[in-house]
């Protein structure tokens, strides 16, 4: 089943998402609200059904579930991750019931981009794909992002204020480096805590790292103009739009 959008689409929105989801009543309600949002969407019941769609769309994104009859969500994006391309790269967030953080390490673990736990707010999961979306797009990620009179280099990990070197910590090096990839998307708390499995953290301590990183590029950290909150869905970082990159 493919729907297709009922109003005209902005470039930014001109992708083709594949819904995976054993429950009808959720890909119905994912595929028109995600087509009321401009995308062309595509649905199907399993694994073996998203496969065989695959092998006919390259599709932008795939929104997979965990839990479905056969095989996983987790083991699916696990073996998408191991085929060739373009299957290998596609995008994917993926949507579960299960809260435990051993399971959303194991989903990361399998190669997923991001995941959003069930029940969900559909204006989330938009803002999400949107986010995977714009970092998917980018020619480069890793070039240089500058923000007033700091630039920061994600390839080399290199923080410069007016070009002298600012001291960071690895995990706040790593931290302005997911924000920094993210060109100017928000990045949820989820994402954040969880962006190196190996050294998974709590939502709680991001915040922390978050208010020690934004001492060190706020001119007022209480009023960050760079290192923003958006209230209930995460942080994002805005580089400078009248000073290019480099």
């Amino acid at each position: 089943m493919t729907i297709f959008p009922q109003r005209s689409a902005p470039n930014a929105k001109a992708a083709h998402i594949l819904v995976v989801d054993d429950d009808q009543r959720i890909r119905t309600l994912l595929s028109r609200y995600l087509m009321n949002e401009g995308y062309f969407v595509s649905a199907a019941a399993d694994t073996r059904e998203a496969s065989d769609r695959m092998r006919d769309i390259a599709f932008d994104l795939i929104v997979l579930d965990v839990m479905m009859p056969g095989e996983s969500g987790t083991a699916f994006a696990a073996r998408l991750r191991k085929s060739a391309e373009p299957l290998r790269s596609a995008p994917i967030l993926m949507l579960t019931a299960l809260t435990e953080t051993a399971d959303r390490v194991e989903g990361l673990e399998a190669g997923v981009d991001d995941y959003l736990a069930k029940p969900f707010d559909p204006r989330e999961l938009s803002l999400r794909i949107a986010s995977i979306l714009r970092r998917a797009r980018r020619a480069d990620p890793t070039e240089p992002k500058r923000f007033g009179d700091f630039l920061f280099d994600p390839s080399r990990g290199e923080l410069l204020h007016d070009g002298a070197p600012v001291r960071l910590t690895t995990r706040e090096r790593d931290l302005l480096r997911a924000l920094a990839e993210s060109d100017g998307a928000i990045v949820s708390r989820q994402t954040l805590a969880h962006r190196d499995p190996a050294r998974s953290a709590s939502e709680r301590s991001v915040d922390v790292e978050i208010a020690r990183l934004r001492r060190k590029i706020e001119i007022d950290p209480n009023a960050p103009r760079y290192l923003q909150t958006v209230r209930g869905h995460g942080y994002r970082l805005l580089v400078d739009p009248l000073r290019a990159n480099r």
